[in-house]
């Protein structure tokens, strides 16, 4: 199809769909791709950080309920909630990349503070306690700072993980403890700087508790730094609890960032960046299983075979196995969070059984995507029909950012937690009739 047809079908295809800035034509588990239109000068389209106005907040679809759980942190990101009930929040941001130098790194570092990715990181885990029930914390306390970017967090036995940007470390704890004195003991080395262009570091325990699985992202858009710096990235590692041992899980993952189980096959599941700089409508993040010696293209494709003429030299070997997706979510929304309805819960259709999403945003399309969390159903442990909204106005009338949705999980009772990393606020969304108050 020609590119000039293939833009006015989209334009098309978006006002059919609401003019939600994707149309279903780029999700699911087919979605149609246009040729690839390389640029020279990438797309720049941040939205401006502004934060909340005084008493507003998010938008929850029908049927739904939405009231700040934690306000006034300081850049949350991740989440994870312990047998207990309490929440954990890492409070980060990029470490120092003194080898991220260049014309191009110098437009990432203003588009990044633009839209509210600049300064420097807390490097802290807070606890948040809501001893009432109401579904807003009323206990804060930090309960561990000093840390390196700090991201995924776990708990297995009586040792909290913790997946700096560099490291991962473990610190003894149990839950009801509000502050840990005990200096972090390191297990692992994990990819990090000088450059350390896909800085999180997501974590995910084993039921068994025997091994973390780390989502390591890229250190490049498509390679251009060269695959010496690419070892151990772009990959899920496996990371041996008892012996700190770490082998590749699975590769050719742009930036996976999003782990979680699927609670009904058990089967490990992601979210993931793509690649940029190809054009409004490729390459679509994705949500997908991952399969153990699995390679999933990058950076040499994309979605299966479809091959990207930008690396040097080629490497038609590993196109052919490359595995295509299970599921688009649309390109440069910015998909990081990721949880699964629990089995048990009182959440409605068509929340019932799927997986929610935490989409950050773009920074480099025209129209915007992202900028919401949204839900796919799934059915028999598999997507099954497009996404639905579930949290939105993360954008004002004028297109800035209020907030911008990062970590998602499940609080002990049930509710969707949100971290809002420009907000400064952790969202609860909740079945219910109408909006809680703020």
């Amino acid at each position: 199809m020609h590119r000039s047809t293939w833009i006015a079908l989209s334009s098309v295809l978006l006002v059919a769909c609401g003019g939600n800035g994707l149309a279903q034509v780029h999700t699911g588990p087919d979605p149609q791709l246009p040729p690839p239109d390389v640029q020279t000068i990438p797309t720049v389209n941040t939205a401006k950080a502004v934060g909340w106005k005084q008493g507003a907040k998010p938008v929850a679809a029908k049927g739904l309920a939405v009231g700040a759980f934690a306000e006034g942190l300081n850049h949350p990101r991740w989440l994870y909630v312990l047998p207990n009930g309490d929440v954990l929040v890492a409070e980060t941001n990029a470490p120092p990349k003194p080898g991220d130098r260049g014309f191009k790194a110098w437009v990432a570092g203003k588009v990044m503070a633009n839209a509210g990715a600049g300064g420097d990181s807390p490097n802290r885990i807070t606890l948040l306690r809501d001893t009432d029930g109401d579904g807003h914390a009323d206990v804060r306390a930090v309960l561990l700072d000093g840390l390196r970017s700090p991201f995924g967090m776990a708990l297995v036995g009586g040792r909290l993980y913790i997946a700096n940007a560099d490291a991962m470390v473990w610190v003894p704890f149990k839950p009801g403890d509000k502050t840990i004195d005990a200096k972090p003991t390191q297990l692992a080395t994990l990819p990090g700087g000088p450059r350390n262009h896909h800085w999180t570091k997501s974590l995910l325990a084993s039921a068994d508790g025997q091994h973390l699985y780390v989502g390591v992202g890229s250190n490049s858009n498509v390679g251009e730094n060269g695959m010496d710096e690419e070892v151990d990235r772009a990959a899920v590692l496996e990371i041996d609890t008892a012996t700190g041992a770490k082998r590749v899980f699975a590769n050719g993952l742009r930036n996976p960032v999003g782990l979680a189980w699927e609670p009904r096959t058990k089967a490990l599941w992601l979210v993931a960046n793509e690649r940029d700089e190809i054009g409004d409508d490729l390459v679509p993040d994705y949500l997908t299983s991952v399969k153990r010696g699995g390679f999933y293209g990058w950076p040499y494709s994309y979605w299966g075979q479809h091959v990207d003429p930008r690396p040097k030299p080629q490497r038609p070997d590993l196109v052919a196995k490359a595995i295509a997706p299970d599921y688009a979510l649309g390109a440069h929304v910015a998909a990081l969070g990721l949880t699964f309805t629990p089995t048990q819960g009182a959440w409605p259709a068509p929340f019932s059984e799927g997986a929610f999403v935490g989409e950050h945003g773009s920074w480099n399309r025209k129209p915007r995507s992202g900028y919401k969390v949204v839900f796919v159903p799934f059915r028999g442990g598999k997507p099954q029909g497009a996404p639905v909204d579930v949290l939105t106005g993360f954008l004002d009338k004028d297109e800035q950012a209020q907030g911008r949705p990062v970590g998602v999980a499940f609080d002990a009772r049930g509710g969707l937690l949100v971290a809002d990393d420009v907000g400064n606020a952790i969202w609860r969304v909740s079945p219910g009739a109408a909006n809680t108050p703020r």
